[in-house]
């Protein structure tokens, strides 16, 4: 009996060294990769808080700079949230800080730079689009209307399309483009809610170039068409939003 059980032990063990001489490093090699990968994993997560910090805290240095107007220390404040931290949100939000305190103190060419660098290397598109919007406006400051309209036509489609139509009016009026401009306005001033104040800045730049808004209000439609209030709200919430950046730089 005891031989027996001797056999059966040697045989499970011949199985295991034939399976173990056939599989054993290729199961080693996928137990590494899986350590590895999990330890990467680890210290990619705390890679990121740490960096995460680190652009907070700076950011919060240069919002601090901004609101005192000393513009040294904001340029300084940037220059380091860029070359250090580039792929952080806190980047592109402290590019437009950057360069609304540099405005607010005159300094336009200055603004130029992280007005840009938003618009070209920013992961939210939306943060895009009001780079785009304030870039536009710093140019037409600068009597550069035609390089605002080039700057305009690559913010379109990133969810602010009311307010690009609104400053290519602006700049289409500055460059003599008075046709062009009422295009603009009107298609500005059917995108944004009846209820938002932004509109009657719009509608004023229209009656300004001989158009009646009241003609540009649609017909009411017709019993049993109609449009989703969530819709619309958001729709509001979302030009009222972008509408706030705007006025920075109107």
């Amino acid at each position: 009996m005891a031989s027996s059980l001797d056999l059966q032990e040697q045989e499970q063990l011949d199985q295991l060294k034939a399976f173990w001489n056939r599989w054993g490093n290729l199961l080693t090699w996928v137990v590494t990769l899986v350590l590895l990968a999990f330890a990467g994993y680890n210290g990619w997560n705390w890679w990121q808080r740490d960096q995460g910090q680190k652009a907070s805290a700076l950011h919060a240095e240069l919002e601090r700079a901004a609101q005192e107007g000393e513009t040294d220390r904001v340029k300084v404040a940037w220059a380091d949230l860029k070359a250090r931290y580039a792929r952080t949100a806190y980047a592109g939000q402290g590019a437009l800080v950057a360069a609304k305190a540099l405005i607010d103190k005159g300094l336009m060419s200055d603004a130029i730079e992280p007005l840009q660098w938003v618009a070209e290397s920013a992961t939210d598109e939306g943060l895009k689009a009001v780079a785009r919007l304030r870039w536009s406006g710093v140019l037409l400051d600068q009597s550069k209307a035609q390089e605002a309209l080039t700057v305009l036509d690559k913010a379109r489609g990133l969810g602010f399309d009311a307010l690009v139509d609104d400053r290519r009016g602006d700049a289409l009026v500055a460059l003599g483009q008075q046709d062009q401009a009422r295009e603009a306005y009107k298609a500005a001033y059917k995108a944004l809610p009846a209820e938002l104040d932004y509109r009657r800045l719009v509608e004023a730049k229209l009656m300004a170039l001989g158009v009646d808004p009241a003609s540009l209000v649609p017909v009411p439609a017709k019993e049993g068409v109609k449009v989703g209030k969530a819709a619309v709200h958001r729709a509001a919430h979302r030009v009222a939003y972008s509408t706030e950046h705007m006025r920075d730089v109107a």
